[in-house]
């Protein structure tokens, strides 16, 4: 049975158990039962830590090395760090098409289960390589094509997804939820990836055969991570959207959201046409915050794809090294994820995207000079990783967080693929023009680049000064 989960103002300790849901024959009265939502925020929870190892498999430095094995260029790099982001441009697409579905989960197997089962195709073409069927130039290309399209797919899903998890997490739990969630795939990262760096690096029958072995197991986790989102309480978008409309007359809805959203959305209810566009373009706040969203993705990937190949290429380090410094990121965040999650809850979201912001501007000034001496090895860039895994377990919890808050409820997976389809393509273009930097510019290489991308995220944060965070 469909649900819809309307928030309420009830008491922090009593929210689980007190949301009025509406659902699909009866009466808006009915609630989701509480061992039903703890189903779920388990389930999600479970299929973050397989949706994990289905990623280490498929992208990360496993995919980066396997690429470096191939001999491929920094465009070629730059080319599948912005692969992932540009395809966000179709999300809007697919918030329009998930919106027009009957259930959250048939919607997710449909797109994200397609694009998990298309990696299939990589690990036959590797045998493929070991049998002289193909040659290392077409595996390079077909590995791309596999990245765009899978993630096309992943982007039409993702939007909806998105909106399903919203309406289950509870809002004042959202911060500690996610940051419980979000630990638990860490976790799995930390564990994980050392682990498939050394499968790959002494394989007995060379590296490329032992990604293809690590993909295969990522690919039928990735599987197994969809099937437990059928234990999730199902959502119906239509009746989503249709009672949350007849709900904004209401005094109770309107306490809930910003008063600008409250006042475009009575206003727009008379014209159904013209509902949506009226609420994107009078939400200032929203449109204030995809500024920032923009320019910060555009600042940061003018870099962060090239410290792994900095590594792999500049440095020459072998990958198990640079597996075990990503294990350590994984772990710093780990450990960070459940403090910012409490402290997001508490002092709100905002604050802390600007202090840590910062921080993380700053980071890429903080490789200039690493070589591939012991001290930089065994000290230096173990501490980069551990200091990145800290910060961007903050950035990442609270961009989701803020962004949760500011889109209404009402055709929200439509706004989360506005703001991803407008940051997936800043943040492609940041990653091309970097690919070409590092490529044909004289300035530095990789160094100058680290600076400019620091430069470009101090920049990037003025915008987030004028965001309002509702309720706060």
């Amino acid at each position: 049975m469909d649900f819809v989960q309307v928030e309420t103002t009830a008491p922090r300790t009593l929210e689980i158990s007190q949301i009025a849901l509406p659902p699909t024959a009866l009466s808006p009265t009915s609630r989701i039962p509480k061992d039903e939502i703890r189903t779920s925020l388990k389930a999600s929870t479970t299929d973050s830590v397989l949706a994990a190892v289905y990623s280490l498999g498929t992208g990360g430095i496993l995919l980066s090395n396997f690429l470096v094995e191939l001999g491929a260029s920094p465009v070629v790099f730059g080319m599948l760090s912005s692969i992932p982001m540009l395809v966000n441009l179709v999300q809007p697409l697919g918030a329009y098409l998930s919106e027009r579905s009957t259930s959250r989960f048939q919607y997710s197997l449909r797109t994200h289960g397609i694009g998990r089962l298309l990696w299939l195709v990589l690990v036959i073409s590797i045998a493929g390589v070991s049998l002289g069927v193909i040659n290392t130039h077409q595996l390079v290309i077909l590995t791309l094509l596999i990245v765009l399209f899978s993630n096309l797919l992943g982007g039409l899903g993702t939007a909806s997804w998105l909106s399903w998890v919203a309406m289950i997490v509870p809002r004042r739990l959202r911060g500690r939820y996610f940051g419980t969630r979000n630990s638990a795939a860490n976790l799995t990262n930390l564990l994980c990836v050392p682990m498939a760096g050394l499968a790959v690096s002494h394989w007995y029958g060379g590296t490329l055969q032992g990604y293809g072995v690590v993909l295969l197991v990522s690919i039928v986790f990735g599987i197994v991570g969809l099937g437990c989102q059928y234990f999730q309480v199902d959502m119906n978008p239509q009746l989503q959207n249709t009672y949350y409309g007849k709900l904004t007359q209401t005094s109770e809805i309107q306490s809930e959201v910003a008063k600008d959203e409250s006042s475009e959305v009575a206003q727009s209810i008379h014209s159904p046409q013209n509902q949506l566009a009226n609420s994107i373009w009078k939400n200032s706040n929203f449109l204030r915050f995809l500024v920032y969203f923009s320019f910060w993705a555009l600042a940061v990937n003018l870099s962060s794809p090239f410290f792994n190949l900095y590594m792999l290429d500049t440095l020459d380090l072998d990958v198990s090294y640079v597996t075990i410094y990503n294990s350590l990121q994984a772990g710093a965040t780990l450990l960070m994820l459940i403090l910012w999650g409490k402290l997001a809850d508490k002092i709100g979201n905002r604050p802390i995207l600007i202090c840590i912001g910062i921080l993380v501007a700053a980071t890429p000034m903080l490789w200039l000079g690493i070589g591939a001496n012991r001290l930089d090895i065994w000290l230096w860039l173990p501490l980069l990783h551990i200091l990145a895994g800290g910060t961007w377990a903050a950035i990442d919890l609270c961009n989701n967080n803020i962004q949760l808050a500011i889109a209404p409820t009402k055709n929200q997976s439509i706004y989360f693929a506005i703001a991803a389809a407008v940051a997936g393509a800043s943040g492609a273009l940041g990653t091309t023009i970097g690919s070409f930097i590092v490529q044909f510019a004289h300035f530095g290489g990789l160094l100058g680049l680290f600076v400019l991308s620091s430069l470009f995220r101090l920049a990037a944060l003025v915008p987030l000064v004028f965001v309002k965070e509702p309720g706060r």
